[in-house]
């Protein structure tokens, strides 16, 4: 209980900050702030109350974080998809599979970085940010320090899209890389953005027309966390991967261990596409999640320690701004190759 109520305090400080405007405007939700409490506290006063704590924090770093994955599912619906439609589901997928693939591949053979470390970063800038990095954490079983050094790197080149997104608009009007339709720039944004308020803050910071699309298109995104998942724990058995494999050494584990979080995701999505749920109920359980959810990056804060961050180097940071570029750069020729395909 101690270790619960200190969660569920640092995740109400947070969400309460996080209904700041000025952080809103920033991109920054409460899931970040969350976090970066954790962090504060986990480096200070945690340190005399980890024995009382531990089993607590650590409940709310699994199991709850498990609970919100699968509530999450009620923010999204089928039809989503089909209003984005085909176009946006390809460009969603490539934009994903590209990512994740620059990052295992520069990541581990170019920077050297532990295959979980690249595995994390490359899943929070090819899915839907902090969420993705936490939902595959269970998946490859990544250290504290290395699902935050993950997440930081989201809240830095995602607080960065904000800015840079509403000025690449602008220059595409000139340059028209891209149609200069603003739903179609707003499918190049939820594509391309990190986290979803990150992709809420810059849509409106280029008008309604090209947040509506962006949303949209990022919520297909999201919806392909789950697919993702499931490849993912495959992975080693389908490769031939070595079943001995230390996890120490940053190795996947060669036995098929399936998140059932993932399919109980998908399953509150095909619900909640139903429209069966009653709108007061549905604001109470996305309510629900988002305790659910920052008490869990409260609980990852709180067990990460400052010293392991700065051990990792600039090396995570480097591959973060790679995989930024290409999402900037490669995601842009995805959206005008898929669009001119299938116009």
């Amino acid at each position: 209980m101690p270790g619960l109520a200190l969660s569920g305090l640092l995740a109400v400080g947070a969400i309460k900050l996080g209904n700041f405007a000025w952080l809103q405007s920033h991109g920054m939700s409460a899931l970040t702030v969350a976090i970066i409490l954790g962090v504060v506290v986990g480096n200070t006063v945690f340190v005399q109350m980890a024995g009382q704590c531990g089993s607590g924090v650590g409940f709310s770093k699994q199991t709850l974080l498990r609970l919100g994955i699968i509530l999450y599912g009620f923010r999204l619906t089928f039809q989503d998809v089909a209003q984005v439609g085909l176009a946006g589901v390809v460009v969603d997928a490539l934009v994903l599979a590209s990512t994740f693939t620059l990052a295992l591949v520069v990541g581990i053979r170019i920077f050297r970085l532990e295959r979980n470390t690249a595995m994390l970063i490359g899943a929070g800038s090819a899915i839907c940010g902090a969420a993705a990095v936490m939902a595959t954490e269970p998946v490859v079983r990544g250290r504290a320090e290395q699902v935050t050094v993950a997440v930081s790197t989201v809240v830095v080149f995602g607080t960065l899209a904000i800015v840079l997104y509403p000025l690449l608009y602008r220059l595409n009007l000139q340059w028209q890389f891209l149609p200069t339709s603003p739903s179609v720039f707003g499918m190049y944004a939820g594509s391309t953005i990190h986290e979803v308020a990150q992709v809420v803050a810059a849509g409106r910071a280029i008008n309604q027309e090209a947040a509506n699309t962006a949303v949209i298109a990022k919520m297909v995104r999201v919806m392909m966390l789950a697919p993702f998942l499931v490849l993912l724990s495959a992975a080693p058995r389908l490769l031939g991967c070595d079943a001995g494999a230390s996890a120490a050494k940053g190795k996947l584990a060669g036995k098929l261990t399936l998140p059932w979080f993932a399919f109980a995701f998908i399953a509150v999505v095909a619900f909640n596409s139903l429209g069966l749920l009653p709108k007061a109920a549905s604001t109470v359980a996305l309510d629900i999640d988002t305790v659910l959810l920052t008490m869990a990056m409260a609980a990852l804060g709180l067990t990460t320690h400052v010293s392991a961050i700065r051990s990792a180097g600039l090396k995570p940071l480097l591959l973060a701004s790679l995989l930024f570029a290409w999402l900037i750069c490669g995601g842009a020729l995805i959206n005008r190759i898929v669009a001119a395909a299938l116009a």
